[in-house]
């Protein structure tokens, strides 16, 4: 299915540049998976509008049903796989959610930055040292080579995936986890079942090669058992925008992604808006930019027709 603009998360920011978008005639489509941050704040008692506050899941649940209202098409779905198809100035995007696949003129993150540590000892140590959150930028590092990727969902087969092609073997370590979606994942891509193991057992910490901290070495489980490894990618919960950003080659600053006054990323037709963007991390700020990028993102897609 091809649409004019993919909104990737269905908070503040995605949502209000969805009411602007389709508000501009465009075909509209909203992925989003997981639970958002609005939806854990208890109460939201400084936005406008709300003398008495209103608590984040209504505030959230209300945003989705006013932007399916006016005809926006917002689906739950687990964006795992992201990729330019062609260039400007008629730029393509293919964005992958469940069963979903679907092409855009131009994209918007709206994902907030949802870069997940897990609470095992060495991870924090080893970063940059063969600890890393991204397996379509540091993939290529590890060719021939042994790496895990700890996390038992979409995103983590996703970035397993994408490391089958370079690593000469890639074991997937759910750390005592399972909620099922992985091995639905597994079930449904016989191809990438056969090229990954998946170890359940509980992580204890993760160690230097030959007992250094030059770099990592292996993962050791609580059972007291080792697996050597050369690298170690972390992939829990969902993909958030900064994690899409990478796999774009967008532009960042620091944690987040650099964008001009137009909420603009250095890629042609992708737009970002909200916490990824860093700044004050307040619904007023991400409204605001969810604004400024739906409309931008319509003003690209119009110039793309054209040419």
């Amino acid at each position: 299915m091809k649409y004019d603009i993919i909104i990737i998360g269905a908070g503040p920011a995605g949502i209000s540049a969805a009411l602007y978008a389709k508000r501009a005639n465009l075909s509209v489509l909203v992925l989003y998976h997981g639970e958002s941050q609005l939806e854990k704040a208890h109460k939201i008692d400084n936005y406008y509008g709300f003398p008495g506050g209103i608590a984040g899941a209504d505030l959230y649940a209300a945003g989705i049903a006013q932007a399916r209202s006016l005809g926006v098409e917002v689906l739950e779905r687990e964006v795992t796989h992201l990729e330019m198809l062609s260039p400007a100035p008629q730029t393509e995007y293919r964005v992958v959610a469940g069963g979903t696949d679907c092409t855009a003129t131009a994209l918007v993150l709206a994902t907030g930055n949802k870069k997940l540590r897990p609470a095992v000892p060495g991870i924090v140590e080893f970063e940059g040292k063969g600890v890393s959150y991204c397996a379509l930028c540091d993939g290529f590092f590890y060719r021939k080579k042994n790496v895990v990727v700890i996390g038992n969902g979409g995103f983590a087969a996703s970035e397993a995936g994408d490391l089958v092609h370079i690593a000469a073997r890639v074991t997937i370590l759910t750390d005592g986890k399972d909620d099922g979606e992985l091995q639905k994942v597994l079930a449904a891509d016989g191809a990438l079942a056969q090229k990954v193991a998946v170890d359940t057992r509980k992580i204890a910490r993760v160690l230097g090669k030959d007992g250094g901290d030059a770099k990592v070495g292996a993962v050791e489980f609580a059972d007291g058992g080792t697996i050597e490894t050369d690298g170690v990618f972390i992939a829990l919960g969902s993909a958030g925008a900064v994690d899409f950003a990478k796999k774009l080659g967008l532009a960042l600053d620091g944690d987040s992604i650099a964008v001009d006054a137009k909420m603009a990323t250095n890629a042609p037709g992708v737009f970002s808006c909200g916490n990824a963007n860093g700044g004050l991390l307040q619904v007023c700020k991400a409204v605001h930019e969810g604004g400024v990028a739906g409309l931008a993102a319509v003003e690209y897609v119009r110039e793309a027709k054209k040419a």
